[in-house]
């Protein structure tokens, strides 16, 4: 019996040998097929993916979980009949994100793009610092801003609430806006102006007929941008906020304060799918819009 198993054991460790090289050769051969070039920037960017979206792909998993608990309990939609059937107050801070969102986002573009306009338009003594100045409120930090707009609120005997929000969010913003139509603008051709002028296009029609639709897929992306940020912020929105202005950042951090739901999860996941849905028909409305 010894003598039987002293000598199977010189074999297996030659098996197991064999199977490392087997392995090693395998897959030696597989990272030969990626090119010599591309091997490195391939891997950087696999991992960079996979550090990105393994959070969400673990985040949707487990909004399917049976059980409150990080423990896998089985398939489950209990969390996802919570979200839609017994969750009032987190669609009505869901309400008040999107209308926040979308009102302030639209005014934030309106004045950007005014801004941007003249900026590019038009010649004056302060022209050099308005970029430099509109850099100011994204750089500091969102405690500084929201601070200094709660001060300011109570400065001028604003009571917080919605109103209040949504000059923040606003605010906050217009800068936003600005640089990325501004971008576009530079892009444009200047000719297409003057040859309007030329023409006897007035000053509303060149803007209107010309530099507006020329600027409109930046517009369309500082939009969508303005949106996402407001829908986004919450440090701002926790100082300047108010009774009957509860955001959904805010309804899920005084979820969390009591301990994690998976509601959190399913509506995570949610909005997950409602991002990946608006994303491809808008990027292609784009794309459409800005060959045309």
């Amino acid at each position: 019996m010894a003598a039987s198993i002293h000598g199977t054991k010189p074999l297996r460790i030659a098996a197991l040998f064999h199977a490392r090289r087997i392995v090693r050769k395998s897959a030696k051969a597989a990272f030969r097929l990626i090119p010599k070039k591309a091997k490195a920037s391939s891997i950087v960017f696999w991992v960079v993916i996979a550090f990105l979206f393994a959070p969400l792909f673990v985040l949707i998993l487990y909004s399917f979980n049976a059980s409150r608990s990080g423990e896998w309990a089985g398939f489950s939609l209990v969390w996802y009949k919570k979200l839609f059937l017994e969750s009032p107050e987190l669609w009505r801070a869901f309400k008040n994100s999107l209308a926040i969102a979308l009102s302030s986002a639209a005014m934030a573009t309106v004045l950007g793009t005014l801004a941007a306009v003249g900026t590019a338009r038009y010649s004056f003594k302060l022209k050099s610092y308005v970029a430099t100045m509109s850099f100011i409120p994204m750089i500091l930090p969102e405690i500084v801003v929201g601070v200094s707009l709660l001060v300011f609120f109570a400065g001028i005997g604003l009571k917080l609430g919605m109103i209040s929000v949504w000059i923040a969010h606003t605010t906050f913003n217009i800068p936003f806006v600005y640089l990325l139509v501004s971008a576009r603008l530079e892009e444009s051709d200047p000719t297409v102006v003057e040859a309007a002028r030329d023409l006897g296009a007035s000053e509303l029609q060149t803007l209107f007929k010309v530099v507006i639709p020329m600027a409109l897929p930046g517009v369309a992306s500082a939009f969508l941008t303005a949106v996402t940020l407001s829908l986004e912020d919450f440090v701002i929105t926790f100082f300047v906020s108010g009774p009957g202005a509860t955001t959904l950042p805010l309804y899920i951090y005084s979820m969390i304060r009591f301990g994690l739901s998976p509601v959190v999860n399913a509506l995570s996941a949610v909005m997950v799918a409602g991002t990946v849905l608006l994303v491809y028909p808008m990027r292609n409305f784009l794309k459409v819009f800005a060959s045309n």
